[in-house]
C-alpha cells in the first residue's frame, strides 16, 4: 500500500485533537471552544480522505480546499484556547506545529494540482 503523508498526518492530528478535546472538558472543564476544536479539528482528516476518492481533479480541489478551510479554522481555535489560558504555551507550541504542517502540505497539494491541471 502507497503512503499518503497528508492522510496519516491529518489522521494523527485528528487523533491528538480527540485527546486534546477530552483533556479540555475532564480537567479544565471547558465545553463550547474544545467542541469547535473537535469538530474542525477530525474533519480536516475526514476531508483529505474525500479527497483522495474524488471523482475528479476539480473534486479533489473543492475537497482539499475545504480540508483548508477546516485546518484554519483549528488553528484560530488553538489560538484562542492559549489566549484563553485554557492551554499552556508548550501544550498549543506541540499541537499548533502539527496542524501548521498539515496545513503546509495541504495548500501544497493544492497549488500544485490547480497547476497540473491547468497545463
Amino acid at each position: 500500500m502507497q503512503s499518503n503523508p497528508v492522510k496519516e498526518k491529518s489522521f494523527n492530528l485528528a487523533v491528538r485533537i480527540v485527546k486534546l478535546y477530552k483533556f479540555l472538558e475532564k480537567e479544565k472543564k471547558e465545553y463550547t471552544l474544545s467542541k469547535q476544536l473537535l469538530r474542525s479539528g477530525t474533519s480536516i482528516g475526514a476531508m483529505v480522505r474525500e479527497a483522495v476518492h474524488a471523482e475528479s481533479k476539480k473534486d479533489f480541489i473543492h475537497k482539499m480546499s475545504i480540508a483548508q478551510k477546516e485546518n484554519n479554522e483549528t488553528l484560530y481555535w488553538l489560538e484562542l484556547l492559549k489566549e484563553t489560558d485554557y492551554l499552556t504555551e508548550q501544550q498549543f507550541d506541540n499541537i499548533y506545529k502539527d496542524a501548521d504542517e498539515v496545513m503546509s502540505i495541504i495548500t501544497s497539494i493544492i497549488k500544485t494540482t490547480k497547476i497540473n491541471l491547468n497545463k
